[in-house]
């Protein structure tokens, strides 16, 4: 016959009770201590006081909150978006462009930031934000002015027009860049071709000015030796010329080659060398 265990209920029901309440315990003591990384940033939301704490940021480590009171932890690195969007240049040419920004919120403003948006802030505010800036500033410009000569000018102007918006609302932008822009195929080709005769023209021009400046530089170069030589030949008067005669007969004479010199028979009393034997 089996043996009959006698179980002591009251005794089971205090063992139960206690074991429900040390989990309760560690539960709240875990969800009490909440531990931020270096990237995180938390706001206390405290429903059955004061509601959100929007100036008490808490920064890294280890935070202490009540149970019943929430932490909002906003991730502070820099992120990225990219946005591809369809938009009309300023004479009415629809043009896709990739665009990424990249931004992060302001740390200590993160409870304002909540407030207005919540989480979602990229969703409700940057991206609308920076479609409306993109569609703005490119419908003020030409297809080849966004394609080749403007793009870097077109690029600043919605930076600034985004980073004005997105600072005000606590958000800090750090770049903005164009991935890409499509044209139609026609439409590109048509502007690479005109590029390329600009740069060919541009090309036949800096030819064109450095002959020109190299024809003036010979001319100017010409005029001079004309000049000096015409001052040189005014400055030999005859009598310079028989000096010049004499002293070359002199240093003739003193060679040590045979030779007849007759004195006072050539042009201007000029000596006549009539030769001589080495």
């Amino acid at each position: 016959m089996a043996e009959q265990v006698d179980i002591n209920i009251p005794k089971l029901r205090r063992y139960i009770v206690i074991g429900v309440v040390v989990l309760l315990a560690i539960i709240l003591v875990k969800k009490s201590f909440i531990i931020l990384q270096p990237t995180e940033r938390g706001v206390v939301f405290k429903p059955y006081s004061s509601g959100l704490a929007i100036d008490d940021v808490k920064g890294q480590g280890l935070s202490l909150v009540a149970p019943w009171n929430q932490m909002i932890i906003f991730d502070v690195e820099e992120q990225q978006i990219e946005e591809t969007m369809d938009v009309l240049s300023v004479d009415g040419l629809s043009i896709s462009i990739d665009v990424s920004l990249r931004f992060k919120p302001i740390p200590d403003q993160i409870g304002y930031l909540y407030e207005q948006f919540k989480t979602s802030y990229a969703a409700k505010l940057i991206r609308p934000e920076l479609r409306s800036a993109v569609r703005q500033i490119v419908g003020q410009y030409t297809p080849e002015e966004l394609y080749a000569t403007k793009r870097q000018e077109i690029e600043t102007k919605i930076e600034d027009v985004t980073r004005e918006i997105l600072t005000k609302n606590n958000i800090e932008l750090k770049a903005l860049l164009f991935r890409s822009i499509k044209l139609p195929s026609t439409i590109k080709t048509a502007i690479e071709d005109k590029l390329k005769a600009d740069q060919e023209a541009q090309k036949f021009d800096y030819l064109l000015i450095k002959e020109t400046k190299e024809a003036e530089r010979r001319r100017i170069d010409a005029e001079g030796k004309a000049a000096a030589n015409r001052i040189l030949s005014a400055s030999l008067t005859d009598k310079i010329l028989t000096e010049k005669g004499i002293l070359a007969t002199e240093a003739l004479a003193k060679s040590p080659n045979s030779k007849v010199i007759v004195i006072g028979s050539g042009d201007g009393g000029l000596p006549i060398i009539l030769g001589g034997n080495n």
